[in-house]
């Protein structure tokens, strides 16, 4: 059936925003440990004057009497109101001790995977990230499966409080999905951090491309140790991938910060990105 130029002209109209419907659900947010205030609770007050959508939350590193430090009544009150008060976001949690044990091949891994769904969810947050970096990172076949295995065990109950687990790592995005698919658990997908994966040589676009929507809880955008922009990540083409693919959920800011003014360096990226998103938009 032909269509006739008044039909023609209201398709050509509608494209643009077709294009900015898609990326309308990206939120961008940021982390707090980028913005040197880790497991602390006054980050949201900050993040929230800079312009960001919501703060991403470590759950701490150094665990005190067998509990990780967010799991603290008090502490979580305060950033509950914290929250509350800004109207304001969690943007993910970060299971950190997994920097120290590793899921990979320690037992405790497994007990703080357990104890930081629950406080994922006291936070209010939806998605958790869990970190393969350094003496942690998913290097044999083995190590890959028993991960799977783990998940396979503790997913339910991520699926039961609504959070979703996500694999960030060094390893490609063929690898997370085989983890994902041995874990058989929806919880389990991919954390993607654009600057990982450019530095461990994979092509991001393609990867984000062929990864989709459904199997992508959240995003890292950083080209560190510059600023957005000046450095060799293409955030255009990054974004249309996003836009490609519908992606709805945030993007959190794991960016350095090269004048060590933190507050200062954080907005100029955020500018960035936010500029970048409205080209994107436009087409």
């Amino acid at each position: 059936m032909k269509m006739t130029r008044r039909q023609m002209a209201a398709l050509l109209a509608a494209a643009p925003l077709a294009r900015a419907a898609k990326l309308s659900g990206l939120k961008i947010g940021v982390t707090d440990w980028n913005l040197k205030m880790t497991s602390n609770p006054d980050a949201v007050a900050l993040a929230s004057r800079i312009g960001f959508a919501g703060v991403e939350v470590s759950l701490g590193r150094k665990v005190v009497d067998n509990k990780l430090p967010l799991d603290n009544p008090e502490l979580i009150a305060r950033y509950r109101e914290a929250f509350r008060k800004e109207d304001f976001r969690p943007a993910g949690t970060c299971l950190d001790v997994l920097h120290v044990n590793y899921l990979k091949n320690d037992k405790l891994g497994q007990k703080w995977l357990v104890d930081g769904i629950r406080l994922t969810k006291e936070l209010g947050a939806k998605v958790m990230l869990m970190p393969f970096f350094g003496k942690g990172a998913l290097q044999t076949q083995e190590e890959k499966d028993y991960v799977g295995d783990v998940l396979r065990e503790i997913g339910p109950q991520a699926e039961k409080a609504g959070i979703a687990l996500g694999l960030e790592d060094t390893i490609s995005a063929e690898d997370n999905v085989r983890i994902m698919e041995r874990s058989r658990s929806k919880a389990v997908l991919t954390y993607y951090d654009i600057g990982n994966s450019t530095n461990n040589g994979f092509a991001v676009v393609r990867e984000i491309e062929w990864l989709g929507k459904k199997r992508i809880c959240q995003l890292h955008f950083k080209d560190n140790p510059g600023y957005l922009g000046d450095g060799k990540i293409n955030l255009a083409d990054t974004l249309r991938a996003v836009s490609r693919i519908g992606f709805e959920g945030f993007a959190n800011l794991e960016t350095d910060s090269p004048s060590k003014v933190v507050e200062t360096d954080m907005k100029r990226n955020l500018s960035y990105v936010m500029r970048v998103v409205e080209e994107v938009r436009r087409g």
